[in-house]
């Protein structure tokens, strides 16, 4: 017997003979026997020596009072017959907090189930999306790899309609950029040096129009000149409301 506080978990060990046929021949009503029907059966990491692998698990108390002998014996039978009353409320009373405890662990068990289930149909959803590729898919790969919430890609899709129309091959010849050499391109209109500065590395090997690694460079050289707001914003607003670039 392993007990801790008001439980005990009971191991089932070989006894010899004479011990176990001794506590046949004088069975008694306690306080362990009256919770015995209580007891649940448990997995024990070592095999007995008779093969088992199973023990139980009951609610206990330790009166731990020795019997006296002699005259005392009657008045303390009476005693320890009131005090095993006693004992056996508090172990029904230890039982009840047992199953309320389980219950818990069991509804906390189920919480984060259903936490996982849903945790893992978000990113099957997710991959689902990455696959079809075009805007949106490119919009969640790219949030995803630099480990952003799903959530700024409202603000990501604007900036980028906003931008290049959703084409990523699209190349800006028109503004200081481009009479400097310098064009702007990609779903994000950025230019060369600010893509070789921003782009996440995993995608540094990439061109620049590659829609992912596009998307990743506009993003992190709008955080680092912006802040997130902006990206959730969907870009920089004139005071009418406007779109002013990022």
């Amino acid at each position: 017997m392993v007990a801790s506080g008001a439980f005990a978990a009971v191991v089932p060990a070989a006894v010899d003979g004479a011990g176990a046929s001794a506590e046949a021949a004088a069975p008694e009503t306690t306080a362990a026997t009256t919770l015995a029907a209580h007891s649940a059966t448990i997995p024990s990491a070592k095999k007995t020596s008779s093969g088992s692998t199973s023990g139980y698990f009951s609610p206990v108390s330790f009166p731990g009072t020795p019997s006296p002998a002699g005259p005392a014996a009657a008045g303390h039978a009476a005693t320890t017959a009131k005090s095993a009353s006693s004992f056996q409320f508090a172990d029904v009373a230890s039982l009840g907090k047992a199953r309320q405890v389980a219950s818990k662990i069991a509804q906390e068990h189920k919480q984060e189930a259903a936490k996982q289930a849903k945790r893992k149909a978000a990113r099957a959803s997710l991959d689902r999306q990455i696959s079809a590729g075009g805007v949106d898919g490119w919009i969640a790969e790219a949030l995803d790899h630099m480990g952003l919430p799903q959530a700024y890609a409202p603000g990501l899709k604007q900036i980028i309609l906003k931008e290049s129309g959703g084409n990523p091959d699209a190349i800006n010849n028109w503004d200081s950029n481009a009479a400097a050499g310098n064009h702007s391109e990609g779903l994000m209109q950025v230019i060369p040096s600010t893509f070789r500065a921003y782009v996440h590395p995993d995608f540094a090997d990439r061109d620049v129009t590659d829609p992912v690694a596009n998307i990743t460079a506009g993003v992190r050289y709008m955080i680092d000149r912006y802040g997130l707001s902006t990206l959730a914003a969907g870009g920089r607003s004139t005071a009418a409301g406007g779109y002013l670039g990022y």
